[in-house]
């Protein structure tokens, strides 16, 4: 029997073999499913934390609702009924001491039109006209290739993209605009450029598709992501899972492959997912090609900090769902999620829980590593009293860390996986990366990679 292994039983190994077992019975493959997971816990980094009546969550909070990943899967799993869509509401930037509204008709601070622009209380008037040249400034240089950071300063000015734009967008691509592509963030800015004249008239003309998507742009479960990974692990009823299974080497053996797990158990391949941490699978790959490439692949590290208070979200100084910090810095979070007010799933009686977000491109981060989870909670504390106003110790406190875990795609980023997927196929034929190391962060992104992976080990025994 041909057998299938898939190390790594976070969101993308899990959908990997979602997908594997149901191509299994479509087609009949004859696919023995194995998945080898060096923790006693499923999920990676979905984890759901409750405590004292809140629901908190180690990794991200949502799933991007629009990803046609998203969508199929959920259906599949039957858990329709159990999903549940964020509160829209004003997002801020924390600014000079103040929580500035971003305007409406603005796309990660971008706006979609004059207007949005005008409205700024972030951009002086002489950052708007400057601005304003987009509307007449034409595209001759700049591919999907190209930096978006400079992209968007040639056309929208220095000023709107480092005050307005920058904080949004880094949020969301953990890295500096310089070193990530039009192609990996936002590509359909130079579509726009190009067809409009304009990135300010391209989005004005497509408006209501992204007026469309903001409502109910992402979503969760009722009892916190973990439900999608719990559903998952119940339907895999044809792979064998092998908990708290480290492995430690991956041997050629004639045509296929053993896993030797730290235990001393042996798992024969014919084909490999590696669905973990970049890192993770040049350990167990040991080619001096391969550990080139690896070593081209960038992360950062995250500090998520949860406090729960015993009083209510209407406490927060406005009317709206969080804050990501710019400028110059008098807190040291990058940004602030009022968690209860965006998701209220997270707090049956709406009381406040906060969510603080540090990264380790801010300054000062080396010295949070240094610290306690105590010491930590105590920063925290510290910024929600100077940014909010609240003074009240908190009755849930809950800390994460995700070390050195965040891919960072620059700009080499999709050739440096195009050559170790080149060099996978010469030296390692039948072994696959897979997940967000490679191929795009978010939850929508893993799953996606999960199936197109399954597919091609479908594909491949098909052909053969």
């Amino acid at each position: 029997m041909t057998t299938a292994a898939v190390i790594g039983g976070g969101i993308t190994g899990l959908s990997a073999l979602h997908y594997l077992q149901e191509l299994n019975r479509e087609q009949q493959l004859g696919l023995d499913l194995v998945l080898v997971e060096q923790n006693e816990r499923l999920g990676g980094k979905i984890r759901t934390i409750k405590e004292d009546g809140f629901i908190m969550e180690g990794g991200a909070d949502s799933i991007v609702a629009r990803h046609n990943s998203v969508t199929s899967l959920t259906e599949e799993l039957g858990l329709e009924e159990r999903t549940v869509h964020n509160a829209t509401g004003v997002s801020f930037l924390y600014m000079d001491r103040e929580l500035h509204a971003i305007p409406e008709d603005t796309i990660f601070g971008i706006p979609m039109t004059v207007d949005a622009l005008n409205r700024s209380t972030l951009v002086s008037e002489e950052g708007k006209q400057r601005a304003l040249r987009d509307l007449e400034t034409a595209n001759d240089r700049f591919t999907a290739e190209s930096s978006i950071g400079e992209f968007l300063e040639a056309f929208l000015g220095e000023e709107l993209t480092e005050r307005q734009i920058a904080p949004m967008l880094s949020g969301v691509y953990s890295g500096d605009l310089h070193e990530l592509t039009l192609a990996s963030t936002l590509p359909f800015l130079l579509d726009y450029k190009n067809e409009f004249g304009s990135i300010i008239r391209g989005l004005e003309a497509n408006k209501s598709k992204f007026q469309a998507a903001a409502d109910k742009k992402f979503l969760s479960f009722d009892d916190g992501l973990a439900v999608l990974i719990d559903r998952l692990e119940e339907k895999l009823e044809d792979v064998r899972i092998l908990r708290g299974s480290r492995p430690e080497e991956i041997r050629r053996q004639n045509s296929g492959y053993t896993i030797v797990l730290k235990s001393g158990q042996e798992v024969a391949a014919d084909f490999i997912v590696f669905a973990v941490p970049h890192k993770a699978a040049e350990q167990l790959l040991p080619s001096p090609e391969l550990q080139e490439a690896f070593g081209k692949l960038k992360n950062s590290s995250l500090t998520s900090i949860y406090l729960g208070f015993d009083l209510p979200d209407s406490e927060l100084p406005a009317e709206g769902t969080g804050f990501i910090v710019a400028g110059e810095r008098d807190i040291r979070c990058d940004a602030c999620t009022w968690t209860s007010r965006k998701w209220p799933h997270t707090s049956g009686d709406r009381r406040l829980l906060v969510r603080l977000f540090y990264k380790s491109s801010s300054p000062g981060y080396e010295n949070l590593e240094t610290m306690t989870e105590g010491e930590l909670s105590e920063v925290a504390l510290e910024d929600i009293r100077s940014s909010l106003g609240i003074s009240a110790e908190p009755v849930a406190v809950e800390v994460t860390r995700w070390d050195d875990l965040m891919p960072n795609y620059t700009l080499q980023h999709e050739d440096t996986v195009g050559g170790l997927e080149q060099q996978l196929t010469e030296q390692y034929p039948g072994v696959y990366l897979a997940g967000a190391s490679y191929y795009g962060v978010g939850i929508g992104a893993c799953i996606e990679s999960g199936k197109k992976t399954a597919e091609a080990i479908a594909g491949q025994l098909v052909t053969s």
